[in-house]
């Protein structure tokens, strides 16, 4: 089972074709290949990636 990359919450919703939603810590993530994307929703409903903040991106099985 998926955990969420930034959490380790298993309380996760699929909400595209390679797009999640941890309903524990409110981050949408896309798993393309072995790497994982970190975006944050704003209030607007915008996305805000999270590589702005970090320079080094998770890997799936590092999670």
């Amino acid at each position: 089972m998926m955990r969420c990359p930034n959490c380790n919450s298993r309380d996760i919703g699929k909400i595209g074709s390679n797009q999640f939603y941890c309903w524990e810590c409110f981050v949408e993530f896309n798993v393309v290949g072995d790497q994982v994307k970190l975006f944050q929703v704003e209030e607007d409903g915008s996305l805000s990636s999270f590589d702005d903040l970090f320079s080094e991106i998770p890997q799936v099985g590092t999670v």
